[in-house]
């Protein structure tokens, strides 16, 4: 198994979730009391993501990458495997958001795909579960007005 992957439902509209997801993604993005800061996004495929999470105790954790899709109202994709200018880096995984109508709200999805069995089972102890399901909650709060 090289996917892992979080889904929620959440009782708010799809335009309402795409927007807090694309346009507040600084406030879900990671588990709080981590906190992310995007210093670029640029919503479209090619794109640069440059996202620095910063954790409680003075931690500081880099991510950039290449937005690989961005599909309005429906999904994004990001990787770690292509920084800067075309620049390769090491291969961890591809990153994709996806939200569909159902019902009167929206299903959200987080999949993280990895090249190797090994690198999906180290990101699961490193806490995808919980982690990917934090950020999920927390998106779900904002959308729901919680």
């Amino acid at each position: 198994m090289t996917e892992l992957s979080i889904t929620r439902f959440i009782d708010a509209p799809p335009a309402k979730v795409w927007d807090i997801m694309t346009n507040r993604i600084d406030e879900w993005w990671c588990p709080k009391p981590w906190r992310a800061e995007f210093e670029g996004l640029e919503k479209r495929a090619g794109g640069v993501s440059n996202c620095t999470m910063y954790g409680p105790d003075g931690e500081v954790h880099p991510h950039p990458g290449t937005v690989l899709a961005w599909d309005e109202g429906k999904r994004f994709a990001f990787t770690d495997t292509i920084v800067g200018d075309l620049q390769p880096a090491g291969p961890f995984m591809i990153g994709v958001w996806t939200i569909a109508p159902e019902g009167d709200g929206t299903r959200y999805t987080a999949v993280a795909r990895h090249w190797t069995e090994v690198d999906a089972k180290r990101h699961a102890e490193m806490g995808f579960d919980e982690g990917w399901g934090a950020c999920a909650d927390q998106l779900v709060a904002l959308c729901e007005g919680q």
